[in-house]
């Protein structure tokens, strides 16, 4: 595992679970207004909304109070956010720094994004899980409106301060590095937890082969929560040998997506997962933007990494993996009420078919009730199953009709604009073989 990971074990942290926006930013709020020393902000979204103005003030008020705070967020996932929003904070004396704004030469370069969610407050502090900072994770009880669901893990401990360097590493890579002094190299004790900080890295596969060991060691169950679910091959084929050698492997993923294209992605997969044995569920709540990961009551995998491609080979991000057995219970139990307002998807080839019996180890029916959680009307009904064709078949179309759609109208610009579209073409390829030269020549430089 501490290979898998790219990490040891850092012992004597306590950790604390932290459940959707009205929990989690209250947290980081008080541990910014605590700062004495620092503060180090990544998150891949920063909205210019309420909620990132609210943020914004109480991290002008430290800057102006003399506390050195530094702030790194992604350029694309920030995209939509004022000049003045940065302004207003770097006039305070705030340092902010916007990862890899697009470059016309080094395309492959324009993919790896900065997808991490971290705070670290003195270097001996943090906070880090799935979650940005924008209204969606706030969610406005007086609207009706209700948060993303999602999760994070408030750390304090040495752990901390190896998030600290992690944030370092990459604000160095961006500008002028930070020096010894700013960091912290010893942190006290603060309890029992031993961490892993698994520090993604792009093409480090760190979270991914951690999370491949983890599957391959399952020896009673595996729940996963996932926001954007399209497994690479090494850690689909994971879930299928866990789940056919007899391990309780459960996938809980959006019903409504942000992005529906990945979900129709997610959906395709559906029917091979279903047929080794894995059951899975549909969130029938807001979106559901979590990336954990709980496996026999012992391990649990929280943080930004999707279990897809970009998030596993081409971005930076930040998971902790912590190997104890009170956290997996509590991570368990938020897998079940998280259950309650989920649908799961049975296994029925068409309408007309007689319908399976439901994969996996138990009905839906037998789940323990979560403590102190009366489901309402509108959950009890989103525990009727919804049939795998139903599913697969609409994601197929979808897919389908969009290629078909962008397919058929290139068809028709280069019939009816046969100039037109050869002049675009001749100039995308000019520019693909320059920037293919300027890539080779880093690469020989290199």
């Amino acid at each position: 595992m501490d290979r898998s990971a790219g990490s040891r074990p850092i012992p004597g942290n306590h950790v604390s679970l932290l459940f959707d926006g009205p929990e989690i930013y209250p947290a980081m709020l008080g541990l910014i207004a605590a700062a004495k020393r620092w503060i180090h902000l990544d998150s891949y979204i920063i909205r210019g909304d309420a909620t990132g103005r609210l943020f914004r003030d109480a991290l002008v008020e430290r800057a102006r109070a003399g506390v050195p705070v530094r702030i790194v967020t992604d350029w694309l996932g920030s995209l939509t956010t004022w000049h003045s929003f940065w302004h207003s904070l770097t006039e305070a004396g705030a340092s902010v720094r916007i990862f890899n704004p697009p470059n016309l030469i080094h395309l492959r370069g324009n993919l790896v994004r900065d997808h991490r969610k971290l705070l670290v407050v003195d270097g001996e502090t943090a906070i880090t899980g799935g979650h940005c900072l924008g209204n969606e994770w706030a969610g406005d009880s007086t609207a009706g409106r209700q948060p993303w669901r999602d999760t994070a893990a408030a750390i304090k401990g040495p752990a901390a301060a190896a998030i600290d360097h992690a944030f370092a590493h990459l604000w160095g890579r961006m500008g002028t590095a930070l020096s010894l002094d700013e960091l912290v190299s010893e942190v006290a004790l603060q309890g029992d937890s031993a961490v892993r900080v698994v520090a993604g890295e792009p093409g480090s596969a760190r979270a991914s082969r951690a999370t491949e060991l983890l599957l391959a060691g399952a020896a009673e169950r595996a729940w996963i929560t996932d926001a954007y679910l399209v497994a690479p091959r090494e850690i689909y084929q994971s879930l299928l040998d866990a789940a056919r050698e007899g391990v309780d492997v459960r996938v809980l993923v959006p019903g409504t997506s942000d992005i529906s294209n990945v979900q129709n992605l997610t959906r395709i997969g559906y029917r091979d997962l279903l047929e080794a044995g894995v059951r899975i569920f549909e969130w029938r709540g807001p979106m559901l933007h979590a990336k954990t990961l709980v496996v026999d009551a012992r391990w649990i995998r929280i943080g930004s990494t999707n279990l897809n491609l970009s998030s596993l080979l081409a971005n930076y991000e930040m998971d902790i993996l912590v190997e104890d057995a009170t956290l997996a219970q509590a991570m368990e139990a938020q897998f079940r009420r998280d259950l309650d307002r989920s649908v799961e998807i049975r296994y029925r080839d068409a309408p007309s078919r007689r319908r399976r019996k439901p994969m996996g180890a138990y009905p839906l029916a037998t789940e323990p009730p979560a403590r102190h959680h009366r489901p309402g009307l509108r959950e009890r009904r989103s525990r009727t199953a919804i049939a795998l064709w139903a599913v697969v078949s609409g994601a197929r179309r979808t897919v389908l009709l969009q290629y078909t759609t962008i397919l058929a109208g290139l068809g028709v610009l280069f019939l009816f604009f046969p100039r037109i579209m050869a002049l675009l073409f001749g100039v995308l390829s000019l520019w693909l073989a320059l920037a293919a030269w300027f890539e080779t020549r880093v690469r020989l430089e290199s």
